[in-house]
C-alpha cells in the first residue's frame, strides 16, 4: 500500500515538474526569440530553416535605434508620457482613497459602483468619443490628449487599489494625529503616506506599465512622428516593402528592460500593495 502511494506521488511530482516546465518553455521562449532576433542580421530573420541561434552575432540593430534621434524619442515621449500619468494617478487616487477609507458622505456606495462599473466597460468602445473630444477640444497631437485620455483608465482602479490598502491601516492612527491638534490633511501627509508605500509603489508600477504598453489610443490620437511613443515607433518599423525585424526586436527589448527594472526593484512592495488591497 505504501508502495502504491509512494509511486503515485513519484507520478504526480513528475507531472507538475513536466507540466511547470512546458509552462515556462511557454513563457519562456518568445523572449528568447525576441533576444536572439535582436542580435540577428535582417537577411538572417529570413533564413530557412530558420536558425535558433545567432550565425553571427551583430549588434547593428541595437547601433540602428540608439544613433537614430526619431527612434530615440519614442522612448522620450513613452517615459514622459508614462510618468506624468503615474504621478498624477497616485496623487489624485491617494486623495480618493483617503476620503472613501476615513470618511463617510452621501454618494459613497454610488462612487464606488460607478468606478467598478468602469472597469467592465472594453477601452475600444471609448475609441471613437474620446477622438472626438481631443480633436474638439483641439488636444489632438499633444501630450495632454494621452495623459488626460490614460488618466481616464488608470484612475477608477488605482482608487480602488489604494482604498482597499487604506482599509488595512487602524484608523487609531488619524485619532492619535487628531488627539495631538493635527487636521485630517496632516494625518495623511505625515503619517498615513509614509505607511502606505507598498500600495502606492503597487499603483505606480501598475500605472506605469498600462500607459508605457498601451498602442490603440497612443496611435489614434497623435499623428506626427515625434509624438508617437515605443509601441507606435515598433510598429513604424514595418514598412511598405520591407520589415525591419532586427530593429522591431531590439526596439522591443530596450522597452522591455526598463519595465523589467522596475518591477524588479519595486516587486516586494508590488506584491505586499496588491495583496493587501485584494485580501481587503
Amino acid at each position: 500500500m505504501r508502495r502504491r502511494n509512494s509511486r503515485r506521488e513519484k507520478l504526480i511530482t513528475l507531472a507538475l515538474y513536466l507540466g511547470l516546465a512546458a509552462g515556462l518553455f511557454f513563457a519562456a521562449f518568445p523572449i528568447y526569440w525576441m533576444l536572439g532576433s535582436s542580435l540577428k542580421s535582417n537577411s538572417e530573420i529570413f533564413a530557412l530553416p530558420p536558425t535558433i541561434l545567432p550565425r553571427v552575432f551583430t549588434l547593428e540593430a541595437y547601433t540602428a535605434i540608439l544613433t537614430d534621434p526619431v527612434k530615440l524619442h519614442f522612448f522620450f515621449n513613452s517615459y514622459l508620457v508614462a510618468m506624468l500619468v503615474t504621478i498624477f494617478t497616485v496623487v489624485f487616487a491617494l486623495l480618493a482613497a483617503y476620503g472613501f477609507s476615513r470618511f463617510n458622505f452621501r454618494g459613497k456606495g454610488v462612487l464606488s459602483t460607478l468606478f467598478i462599473s468602469t472597469q467592465t466597460l472594453p477601452p475600444i468602445t471609448l475609441l471613437i468619443p474620446f477622438f472626438g473630444l481631443v480633436v474638439s477640444y483641439g488636444l489632438f497631437n499633444t501630450y495632454a490628449a494621452l495623459v488626460l485620455t490614460y488618466l481616464v483608465f488608470t484612475l477608477p482602479y488605482a482608487i480602488l487599489l489604494m482604498t482597499g490598502y487604506l482599509n488595512t491601516l487602524p484608523r487609531d492612527l488619524d485619532e492619535a494625529v487628531a488627539v495631538d491638534g493635527g487636521s485630517s490633511w496632516t494625518a495623511l501627509w505625515r503619517v498615513i503616506v509614509p505607511i502606505s508605500l507598498p500600495g502606492i509603489v503597487a499603483t505606480s508600477v501598475y500605472t506605469f506599465l498600462l500607459c508605457w504598453n498601451e498602442f490603440l489610443f497612443a496611435l489614434t490620437l497623435t499623428k506626427s512622428t515625434d509624438m508617437r511613443t515605443v509601441p507606435i515607433g515598433i510598429q513604424l518599423l514595418m514598412g511598405q516593402h520591407a520589415f525591419e525585424w532586427n530593429q522591431m526586436m531590439a526596439m522591443s527589448v530596450l522597452g522591455s528592460v526598463p519595465l523589467l527594472l522596475i518591477y524588479l526593484l519595486a516587486q516586494r512592495y508590488f506584491l505586499a500593495g496588491m495583496s493587501a488591497g485584494a485580501v481587503k
